[in-house]
């Protein structure tokens, strides 16, 4: 099955940005939905963004606004840009796809501190 792999995490400060990249190893126009997880530590597991394969987006009430999610099918990768980070994002970032129910990658760790 496709795999897809996280990457472009970091530490930054308050307020800063991140562009987060899900590259597939194989191609993803034919997958409708990919979606970005995060999660922090000592929490559970939260939805962040997805977007459909015709480019349809939506968000976390919690990003809405800072976030921004699309995709490249002709470079097999989704992408994350995250604007105005807070603290509060700090955790580990996953993409995934309905698809591959029971498939998680390692994820990328965004850390957002003073």
């Amino acid at each position: 099955q496709v795999q897809l792999v996280e990457s472009g995490g970091g530490l930054v400060q308050p307020g800063g940005s991140l562009r987060l990249s899900c590259a597939a190893s194989g191609s993803i126009s034919g997958i409708n939905l990919i979606y970005w997880y995060r999660q922090a530590p000592g929490k559970e597991r939260e939805y962040v963004a997805l977007i459909s394969r015709s480019g349809d987006t939506k968000y976390a009430d919690s990003v809405k606004g800072r976030f921004t999610i699309s995709r490249d099918n002709a470079k097999n990768t989704v992408f994350l840009q995250m604007n105005s980070l807070k603290p509060e994002d700090t955790a580990v970032y996953y993409c995934k796809t309905p698809l591959f129910p029971n498939t998680w990658g390692q994820g990328t760790q965004v850390t957002v501190s003073s």
